[in-house]
């Protein structure tokens, strides 16, 4: 029996532009997902997922079938998880046909520790497990599947704080940094209730922004400035530089502006726009503030972030 697990993540600048190039700047966070794989003596995989409060939320048996050059994955209930189940499988194989075999199934169990709908790398968490398992590049397995920059992948396979840099025909540029703010007791994460398809915040980034490398370079001096910040009063600087910019690109309202006008402190939205969790500052605990208003899940930096 084997269990892999993989971090959750959170991108704290450079969204969308990421996909351009752009120097991020994303967190792995203490919240993750694991994969336990037994094997066992018949021809299929019986599979069980479990959320954070340890409850069964999905299940489903896949018969496999293989020739020399072919996987087949039936499915018992053919749910869209199950299918999304069978085509990552199917692309797991496409990398290494050593992968699965008719004479060996196994029982798979996944546990996550965060509620699903929150953001953190359901998918990107599951994509990098099971990549463990299979022996294969996780980013190429993520590039066969869900797509996207994969600074999510690298917030799996990390347990700090990390620069993450797209490069054109090659390998992504991950690099391990010492952020740690002094003032990381005023950083909080509140989830705005709605879970953001990636996916659909992607394509429509792809159709509409007018990238240009006068904003690539704005962003990237903004991340780098944020690594190296050392003061609340300049970390929240960036952040209303960063939005402006990211709004402008989108063509989006700020969630200031949509949501929190009366708001004291800062807020930027944290990946795709429009839900998931946002990051604000706070001199004092807000928590009551955001409850007032209908958001009732607000986490402070050290309990959401490894560092």
């Amino acid at each position: 029996m084997k269990t892999f697990r993989s971090n959750g993540k959170l991108l704290l600048t450079a969204e969308y532009v990421v996909l351009d190039g752009a120097k991020a700047l994303a967190l792995p966070t203490r919240y993750g997902q694991s994969l336990t794989v037994e094997p066992n003596n018949a021809n299929t995989i019986v599979w069980k997922s479990y959320n954070e409060l340890d409850e069964l939320w999905f299940e489903d048996e896949f018969l496999i079938t293989k020739t020399s050059s072919r996987l087949s994955l039936k499915a018992k209930n053919y749910t869209d998880i199950s299918k999304r189940l069978i085509q990552i499988l199917k692309a797991t194989y496409s990398l290494n046909p050593e992968f699965l075999s008719t004479k060996q199934g196994y029982n798979i169990t996944t546990h996550q520790d965060f509620n699903r709908l929150w953001g953190l790398g359901t998918s990107s968490t599951l994509i990098n497990n099971i990549a463990n398992w299979a022996q294969v590049d996780a980013y190429k397995l993520l590039e066969k599947t869900f797509k996207g920059s994969g600074y999510d992948i690298a917030c799996a396979q990390n347990k700090t704080p990390i620069a993450y840099q797209l490069r054109y025909s090659q390998k992504p540029l991950v690099e391990a940094i010492d952020f740690n703010p002094s003032f990381k007791s005023q950083l909080y994460f509140v989830y705005l209730n709605q879970k953001q398809n990636s996916r659909d915040g992607i394509a429509s980034y792809k159709k509409n922004a007018k990238i240009d490398k006068s904003i690539i370079e704005e962003v990237n001096e903004i991340t780098e400035a944020m690594i190296l910040c050392k003061s609340l009063s300049e970390f929240e600087m960036l952040i209303n530089k960063h939005e402006v910019i990211i709004s402008d690109l989108i063509n989006q309202e700020t969630v200031r502006s949509r949501l929190f006008k009366d708001y004291d402190g800062c807020l930027k939205s944290l990946g795709a726009w429009g839900g998931d969790f946002v990051l604000v500052t706070s001199e004092t605990n807000p928590t009551d503030y955001f409850k007032s208003k209908g958001f009732e899940t607000v986490i402070t930096y050290t309990e959401m972030v490894l560092n």
